[in-house]
């Protein structure tokens, strides 16, 4: 074993680098994410003092007249659930006038298929004049012609546009929460909570633990704090004026053609020309259930890792390059937020190499009696730190579960951290790789995943 030892000393030196560069980096993150638990509690408890109470879609009632909506649901690819998703929403939504534009592609004839077997005039199919896939916010500037175009000829102008996805559940207060806010705020943004697949949960389950705690509590803070909210390109509405002044300034459509996370964007540069938002959870008129969008999640590792990895090229990559460092202190330190998932995703992969060394030379020890240099005395101090804001991460993460989901996915989302985890490291690599492809060849497409629509709707 004598030849070994130079090997096992720089396996121990490696694990030692390793452990220090996650747990510095989980400290600095840690720490950022107690700082949002701190400022919810302190906003539930202001409310509580206030004897605030949670409105609800019926307090509303008469607050405007109704206008004209416009839904946009772009689709390429979409033939499996286009049709019962605009089958469903026509016979769900609650709201006297509104329009749902499908964009589509001349070389998508099964799409265009399903959507003309619907047969209501409440559904207008627009097809591209290019093949596709080109980008989702390409497909949204050629509805968005559409629309305009619509609007000269019936010489009515619509009051909001509204996103969904072709997967989308859709509620059918939601119209008229944003009818009536919309003259209010130039954006609202509704809650968006993941299906749970009984067939994925480990895998499309992580999805309802991450939105559970992002549409339960970051965004509640982000709001507080005067921060700039993000679209989440479903379940939101924008104001008509809103969208045609920033294509005013960009020169043509709304949606920035040369990007592939467009929604998350088009939050923030509605910011940046003035624009008030607004996220928005509340009971539906029933005064039960939230007012929010439903739809399932990717159910495969590698459907996952591809749509993970597309939220990590648009924010925290080419967000960077294309959004910059801007506003107050509290913009800027939600936009750090935003773009910190590649620095998890690497401490993460530290972490998990550290730890894998650590128990084989934790087993050489004890079967061979070798003993161990002691852990340097900063590093304990961080690794001790970091248990302790993990073991209150996990009681976060459990609690805002069970609130949405109840206790039985509260307990599966412990497990399903190291789930997300794996995914997180995986999409990674795989956004670093698109991203320097994307910079090499100018371009952005359409980096899609399959879809599914629920068989058998929830029960609400």
């Amino acid at each position: 074993m004598v030849g070994l030892e130079p090997l096992f000393a720089g396996l121990d030196f490696v694990m030692r680098e390793a452990a220090l560069f996650a747990a510095t980096s989980f400290l600095v993150l840690g720490a950022g994410d107690v700082l949002v638990d701190l400022l919810w509690l302190a906003l539930v408890v202001r409310r509580g003092v206030a004897g605030d109470r949670l409105i609800r879609a019926s307090d509303l009632a008469g607050a405007g007249q109704p206008g004209t909506i416009a839904i946009f649901v772009p689709a390429w690819d979409e033939a499996e659930v286009i049709e019962p998703m605009l089958r469903h929403a026509l016979l769900r939504l609650r709201h006297e006038d509104f329009v749902i534009y499908v964009g589509c592609y001349p070389n998508d004839p099964a799409t265009i298929a399903a959507v003309a077997r619907v047969g209501d005039p409440r559904v207008r199919l627009v097809v591209g004049p290019l093949p596709g896939p080109t980008t989702k916010a390409d497909c949204l500037n050629r509805i968005w012609a559409a629309m305009v175009l619509d609007e000269r000829l019936k010489r009515r102008r619509v009051r909001a546009i509204v996103l969904h996805d072709a997967e989308d559940v859709v509620d059918p207060d939601e119209l008229f929460v944003f009818d009536v806010l919309i003259g209010r705020f130039d954006m609202v943004q509704l809650p968006v909570f993941p299906l749970v697949d009984e067939n994925s949960r480990w895998i499309a389950g992580h999805y309802a633990d991450e939105f559970a705690e992002s549409h339960g509590k970051e965004m509640v803070v982000r709001q507080a704090i005067g921060a700039a909210l993000p679209s989440a390109g479903v379940g939101c509405a924008f104001a008509r004026e809103a969208l045609e002044d920033i294509a005013a300034a960009r020169g043509g459509g709304p949606f920035d053609a040369g990007s592939i996370t467009e929604d998350y964007e088009l939050g923030l540069r509605l910011r940046a020309l003035g624009g008030r938002a607004a996220f928005v959870r509340l009971p539906g008129r029933d005064g039960r259930s939230l007012v929010v969008t439903k739809e399932y999640f990717p159910a495969t590792l590698e459907a996952a890792v591809a749509q993970k990895a597309r939220w990590m090229t648009g924010i925290a990559l080419a967000g960077w390059d294309r959004l910059g460092w801007s506003g107050s202190l509290a913009e800027r330190w939600m936009r750090i937020r935003d773009r910190q998932s590649l620095l998890a995703a690497l401490a993460l992969g530290a972490g998990y190499v550290a730890g894998l060394i650590w128990t084989m030379l934790t087993l050489r020890q004890i079967f061979l009696g070798i003993d161990a240099d002691p852990v340097a005395p900063l590093l304990a101090l961080f690794l001790q730190i970091n248990l302790a804001m993990l073991g209150w991460r996990l009681m976060v993460r459990f609690a805002f579960v069970t609130h949405a989901y109840g206790w039985r996915e509260g307990l599966r989302s412990l497990a399903r951290i190291f789930v997300g985890n794996i995914i997180a490291m995986l999409a990674a690599r795989r956004a670093i790789l698109g991203y320097i492809a994307m910079r090499r060849t100018g371009s952005a497409r359409w980096d899609k995943t399959a879809h599914a629509f629920p068989v058998e709707m929830p029960a609400e």
